[in-house]
């Protein structure tokens, strides 16, 4: 399946947005919830997409979820430790993978590398994006891993 350069555009544009509004929620301490309802996003933000929306509310039901699957896999790493931006991707991409079922691991996981390597914490935040979705990956039912290949 081929998607139009406009709609990979505009989900990538989506999945930044989640980002701040992600990571802003854990600066914050305020839930996703109440950043939306009371417009607390930053303004350079904008408006929020139904898909950009769908992944806060997605990444906020199933967090506990999310975060069991981030430990079990990142390898001396527990969740605590880890910079903060790059949970923030690491939560965002590993739902993705897990709920989303229109987009395939290959291009949560490219996503994910590309916004680690605009805002990771570590130099190396990529790789270990990488390394760690891709662990996340391997371990999918088939159905799920619809061609994983990660770049780096």
């Amino acid at each position: 399946m081929v998607s139009k350069p406009g709609v990979h555009q505009a989900r990538s544009a989506a999945r930044r947005k989640a980002l701040q509004v992600l990571f802003q929620s854990e600066v914050s301490g305020r839930s996703v919830a109440e950043i939306l309802a009371r417009g607390l996003t930053v303004e350079e933000i904008g408006p929020l997409c139904d898909f950009t929306r769908m992944l806060l509310e997605g990444v906020s039901a199933h967090l506990s979820e999310v975060d069991a699957r981030i430990a079990a896999t990142s390898e001396n790493w527990s969740i605590e430790r880890m910079p903060l931006v790059d949970k923030t991707i690491l939560r965002l991409a590993t739902y993705e993978m897990l709920f989303v079922e229109s987009v395939p691991a290959s291009v949560s996981i490219n996503e994910a590398v590309e916004l680690a390597k605009c805002f990771g914490g570590e130099d190396d935040s990529s790789r270990f994006v990488n390394g760690v979705l891709g662990r996340i990956a391997s371990n999918l039912p088939n159905q799920q891993k619809e061609s994983v290949s990660v770049n780096g």
